[in-house]
């Protein structure tokens, strides 16, 4: 027996979340009734990257379409948290229009925030008036602590160290970052030199900890330019793989000499 859902020619988010309470119905689809939190938490994750894969290429219609995947992870996992007597949808719009009330005092309140650093520096402080144990504040360490540690290592970095620069915890121009750098890469071959793989490990995290902090000097992302450069290799390796093979190559039989030269002839034609 099938469910009736009324066909419209604009459907609302009701809509959408009556939809979810018929999928998650014992009449509704069998895989959405089976699903947790947990099962379906990379889907979460992959819908958001597709979301950004959008954005980043300027694709308007495909970011609507994966807004709305987005929106429905929102409402699959409200429903679930429904059903287990949790929180309803209802709560959690309750509760971010409270957030973003209380953490805009300058527009909603008689706080002054003339420009995007003193909001920032206004919604931290809020922040932590919020965030910390019952009576106290949350520390500025509280706040790095709060960035996700499941976000990508090099986003998680940038967040981090943007958070500690609003205290004033930062160089104060990308001459003392790239110092730092520079000092990494050092440290990071001694630890090579050493052998040491658990010294190696953490050389290594500094020094691409000390990247990030660069990149944010020159106001660069990091996260994208390291997708940009791959996607570069990415290139010119298949540009590689087509010159070795026009030739008669077998790149597996090459000596890293004779690859590096066609590296240089692909790098030469694929700028």
């Amino acid at each position: 027996m099938s469910i009736e859902f009324p066909v419209k020619e604009q459907y609302t988010m009701a809509d959408l979340l009556d939809l979810m309470v018929a999928l998650r119905s014992p009449q509704g689809c069998p895989w959405d009734r089976e699903q947790t939190h947990e099962s379906i938490r990379s889907n979460f994750l992959e819908e958001t990257h597709e979301a950004i894969e959008a954005i980043n290429n300027r694709d308007v219609a495909g970011l609507r379409e994966e807004l709305g995947d987005v929106l429905m992870q929102v409402t699959l996992h409200t429903q679930i948290a429904t059903e287990e007597g949790e929180f309803t949808f209802d709560d959690v719009v309750d509760e971010v229009c409270r957030k973003l009330i209380v953490r805009h005092p300058h527009v909603f309140g008689d706080a002054v925030a003339g420009d995007a650093a003193a909001v920032l520096k206004t919604w931290d402080a809020v922040k932590r008036s919020t965030k910390g144990k019952e009576g106290e504040s949350a520390t500025q360490a509280d706040l790095l602590r709060s960035v996700p540690r499941s976000l990508p290592a090099l986003m998680r970095a940038a967040k981090v160290q943007g958070r500690a620069r609003r205290v004033g915890f930062d160089w104060p121009e990308v001459s003392g970052a790239l110092a730092a750098l520079d000092s990494e890469v050092e440290e990071f071959k001694t630890a090579v030199a050493s052998g040491n793989a658990q010294e190696i490990e953490e050389e290594l995290g500094d020094l691409l900890f000390s990247a990030v902090n660069v990149s944010r000097f020159v106001d660069t992302d990091a996260e994208q330019a390291l997708t940009v450069s791959t996607d570069k290799f990415i290139a010119r390796f298949d540009k590689v793989e087509a010159l070795a093979k026009e030739r008669g190559l077998d790149m597996t039989k090459m000596s890293i000499d004779e690859l590096d030269k066609l590296w240089c002839e692909a790098k030469a034609l694929t700028v």
